[in-house]
């Protein structure tokens, strides 16, 4: 448990590096070559975990909150049918809803560790 809870700081920074792990290996495989700038995304939340800086930590968290709150208030337009309905997008409707709550929580963790100076 002492373990856990030395390291719990971290998941954030590690969700979002299996994100964009998870976003290149899918565009790796129809696009090719052209899919390695997305591992870019990565090297923040790498540099956060090697060596923390609270200003990247802050600029992160509110950049990513501000990203999951425009994805949740498009999910919750949807589910308000606020806008025309689309096959394609209510097929993904359940996952990018989970995605996005996931998103907000994380950036709002990582604006936590800025605030609570836990580097």
């Amino acid at each position: 448990m002492a373990l856990f809870s030395k390291y719990y700081k971290y998941t954030p920074y590690l969700y979002f590096i299996a994100v964009t792990a998870y976003w290149f290996t899918q565009v790796n495989r129809t696009e090719g070559i052209t899919a390695y700038p997305i591992l870019l995304f990565s090297l923040p939340f790498l540099w956060q975990i090697i060596k923390p800086n609270r200003k990247l930590n802050a600029i992160l968290g509110i950049t990513f909150v501000c990203l999951s709150s425009y994805l949740i208030l498009a999910l919750l337009s949807h589910a308000l049918h606020l806008v025309p309905k689309s096959n394609a997008f209510s097929q993904y409707f359940t996952y990018g809803g989970l995605f996005a709550v996931i998103n907000f929580i994380m950036a709002v963790w990582m604006i936590r560790n800025t605030i609570k100076k836990s580097f």
